[in-house]
């Protein structure tokens, strides 16, 4: 729910694209910026929608005013960070939720369950995991648009959820070279060889 008429603390989410340990250059000559998205349930997370959007409102009525800012939303010339799910084609994204977008110059805060530190060895907060955030609302009005934005303040790791993407390897994904370890397999050998020799030929394969 809302802290406050600019800060957002968003609950039990999903993280989605974590740009979160280095900065990322998204477009040719941009500043590089750390960034996130952030999958909100629309049945789990009703309410927070409902508070996101009443936020992202206010946020546009005080710096356009209220006739202009509707005038905009209208003629879809003013850009929000909450978007719907349907509009990707990625992993967890449907029409079953809605996804905030966030960015920011400077580094976020990374906190565990128990708020110590985080860092990127520590293979979490991962895409497709539960973490709370918290993102401050302000509005872009320049030359490049008009759009209510969320800065990334920070994330902490919440709980375990389906990676997005390929699973990390685990230990079986390289053959153990220690000669020592291997005494006792000595048929292993004669297996792989021998599954080898059944694959097709080059000539069968059609790519």
């Amino acid at each position: 729910m809302a802290t406050d008429s600019t800060q957002i603390k968003l609950d039990n989410v999903r993280l989605s694209f974590p740009d979160i340990w280095k900065a990322k250059q998204v477009q040719k000559d941009s500043e590089p910026k750390f960034g996130a998205q952030f999958l909100l349930d629309k049945k789990e997370h009703a309410e927070l929608i409902k508070s996101v959007k009443q936020v992202l409102w206010k946020a546009a009525v005080d710096h356009f005013g209220k006739d202009e800012a509707k005038k905009l939303y209208d003629k879809d010339k003013l850009h929000l960070c909450l978007h719907e799910g349907s509009d990707k084609e990625y992993d967890g994204y449907d029409d079953s939720n809605m996804y905030i977008s966030s960015s920011s110059s400077k580094r976020p805060l990374i906190v565990d369950r128990d708020k110590t530190p985080l860092a990127e060895e520590d293979r979490r907060p991962y895409a497709g995991c539960y973490v709370n955030a918290i993102v401050r609302i302000w509005v872009q009005d320049n030359n490049f648009g008009k759009r209510v934005n969320a800065e990334l303040m920070g994330v902490q790791f919440n709980r375990d959820g389906e990676a997005f993407g390929a699973a990390p390897l685990g230990e079986d994904a390289f053959e153990n070279l220690d000669p020592e370890k291997e005494k006792g397999k000595k048929g292993e050998g004669g297996k792989r060889r021998a599954a080898a020799e059944e694959e097709p030929d080059d000539d069968e394969v059609p790519f």
